[in-house]
């Protein structure tokens, strides 16, 4: 039987799915349940936005609805470059890039995208910030971006999601969606994702077992 790869590139979400921006914004906060209630509201904004508005004004918007100052985007911004990957992130990438294209699709500006983008250290063919597709996920425009820069179908893209606003997001657009789901957030009932892990450890072994069964479709893996 001929075995061929289910999927051509993999695209990440980058500030939730690889880097572990929570402990950052906990550490800005002062606190980590406000830190947290921040993180979730900016989540909540950012995915609601639509057409792009500057990432650090909403930011400074979330704070503000969680009785937080507005001051605290500032601070955040200027101690971006301590920003982590997760544990396991750099293997995995490092694992995936040897076999696939890998790329990240970011709610983010395009300075702080690059810069986050640079931290985790992998060989990114694609990073597509919001600012410069004009609009924020889950609009279908930045996974478009991506998609045409890599000039693929986004039948051909698995795309890793940090929270659940990408799970329908990249999934109306065609492309099969892993979450990602390190801190436990919410799930949405009405859109789910192929997998959904608190790690990205077991992603390569996903990726591996799609490739065995790509001749048979009724056999995807979940």
């Amino acid at each position: 039987m001929h075995r061929s790869k289910r999927y051509d590139a993999v695209l990440f979400d980058l500030l939730t799915a690889l880097l572990d921006s929570w402990t950052l914004w906990n550490d800005v906060a002062g606190d980590p349940d406000a830190g947290r209630r921040w993180r979730e509201r900016y989540l909540r904004l950012t995915y609601g936005a639509g057409r792009y508005v500057p990432y650090e004004s909403l930011v400074a918007q979330a704070a503000v609805e969680e009785g937080l100052p507005a001051e605290l985007s500032g601070h955040l911004v200027r101690r971006w470059g301590q920003l982590r990957p997760w544990p396991e992130s750099g293997d995995v990438l490092r694992t995936l890039a040897s076999a696939t294209r890998i790329g990240v699709v970011t709610n983010c500006s395009i300075a702080l995208g690059r810069q986050a983008a640079e931290l985790v250290q992998a060989p990114f063919e694609v990073v597509v910030t919001a600012e410069e597709a004009g609009a924020y996920k889950p609009r279908p425009e930045p996974y478009r971006f991506a998609l045409d820069e890599l000039g693929l179908p986004p039948e051909r893209v698995l795309f890793v999601a940090g929270s659940r606003y990408d799970i329908a997001g990249a999934g109306d657009l065609g492309m099969d969606v892993w979450w990602h789901n390190r801190i436990g957030l919410p799930a949405d009932p009405t859109n789910r994702p192929l997998a959904e892990h608190r790690s990205l450890g077991s992603l390569p072994e996903f990726l591996a077992s799609t490739t065995a069964t790509a001749t048979d479709p009724s056999k995807r893996p979940s």
